[in-house]
């Protein structure tokens, strides 16, 4: 299978992205586990990236599972693999990581009282909800274990599945979406999704019943994973990014004015509830191809960044959202500027990332739990497989 550097870049610029939206979730007057001076005006530019920022986790996941299957030489050792390599960090990170997040909700929504000590070892683990938050929690950790059910599902298929049925299967992609099929019929599934099938509905990331999410994350992963096998359809996107990109600008134009005609409403009103959801379909969809595009037209090719930057976004991203609420709530008191806060967290949230994968890299016993494998290959060269996410 041919390496696109540009996916690699995609993906590290997609958790990069990742990391800025939950910044901004300080911010904004959506539900969040810290929250400082909510401006409503924050939602509309946070909207550039909602329909699409998540979905496209889950393409570059699914394309990154192929080139790690087809390097296992069994299906049971890639499955191995990925548990190890996913579930480990999730257990780590529900236990440790992401406990500090719901004590701070609790504290600063709920009235809380007990220290986070006592939180820690007295609450968390009772496993129950505690003023309505189901504790223990993986909170933004959901992901990995979406990730990890929706993995072992796809094996399943793929274990089902002659190798000719997968030939012919990967064929039917190709004439499918290797023109104008690429940028139309991904679009009107998140359409369908969004507009017709789940209008309004909200992910729960609660892994069962939470449908919405089931039904715009798992086609992303397979296509993602045929993507990897697909040359025309790679092709497709870059040779369609122009338009594309106009299509997701104007999309969220539509989103973004009745985000902002509608913003004291409950519900938005007929017909423009469905014209948002639809429009978020469009705009979810054309960005995804745009930036594909952008990336095999411009960044297809490698730099001596490119392997620590694809190790390290795991890492970043297991510690990232616990950093943006403890400094987001040790910000509470000190009422600063909207602007400043924001640099702040921003300016903590990178050195908290890269000091927790820095250190937790050089330790053998940490590695597996931040998501890297237990050896490195060699002492001053990192990890350059493809990221586990």
């Amino acid at each position: 299978m041919q390496r696109h550097y540009g996916l690699d870049w995609l993906r590290i610029g997609a958790f990069a992205i990742l990391i800025l939206y939950h910044i901004g979730m300080v911010f904004v007057p959506w539900p969040f586990h810290a929250k400082l001076d909510a401006q409503p005006w924050v939602a509309v530019p946070m909207m550039l990236s909602n329909p699409w920022r998540l979905s496209l986790l889950f393409v570059v996941s699914g394309y990154a599972s192929r080139a790690l299957f087809v390097r296992h030489a069994t299906a049971w050792t890639f499955v191995r693999n990925r548990t190890a390599r996913l579930l480990i960090p999730l257990a780590f990170g529900v236990a440790v990581i992401v406990p500090p997040q719901a004590w701070v909700e609790l504290v600063t929504q709920h009235g809380y009282q007990r220290g986070f000590a006592a939180f820690w070892w007295g609450d968390y683990f009772r496993f129950r909800r505690l003023d309505g938050i189901a504790l223990p929690t993986w909170n933004h950790l959901w992901f990995v274990g979406y990730l990890w059910v929706y993995t072992l599902g796809w094996t399943l298929v793929l274990v089902m599945t002659p190798a000719a049925v997968r030939r012919v299967a990967q064929g039917a992609f190709d004439r499918l979406f290797g023109g104008i099929g690429a940028l139309l019929l991904p679009m009107a599934w998140l359409m369908l999704v969004s507009g017709v099938l789940f209008p309004g509905a909200r992910e729960t990331h609660e892994l069962w019943g939470d449908w919405v999410a089931h039904a715009s994350y798992f086609p992303m992963l397979v296509f993602g994973y045929a993507l990897a096998g697909s040359e025309a359809t790679l092709a497709a996107f870059a040779r369609w990014w122009k338009p594309t990109a106009l299509l997701a600008l104007f999309a969220y134009g539509v989103v973004a004015a009745v985000a902002i005609v509608y913003a004291g409403y409950r519900v938005t009103p007929r017909p423009f509830g469905t014209i948002f959801s639809l429009a978020r379909g469009v705009e979810g969809w054309m960005a995804i191809a745009a930036l594909i595009g952008v990336a095999e037209t411009f960044w297809n090719r490698d730099h001596r960044w490119r392997p620590m930057l694809t190790e390290a976004v795991f890492p970043f991203y297991i510690a990232h959202q616990t950093i943006i609420v403890v400094v987001a709530y040790w910000l509470m008191p000190l009422a600063l500027p909207d602007a400043a806060s924001f640099a702040i967290l921003v300016a903590a949230t990178l050195a908290g990332c890269s000091v927790f994968y820095l250190v937790g890299r050089r330790v053998p016993l940490l590695r597996p739990l931040i998501g890297l494998r237990l050896h490195r290959r060699a002492p001053a060269i990192p990890d350059d497989r493809p990221a586990i996410v």
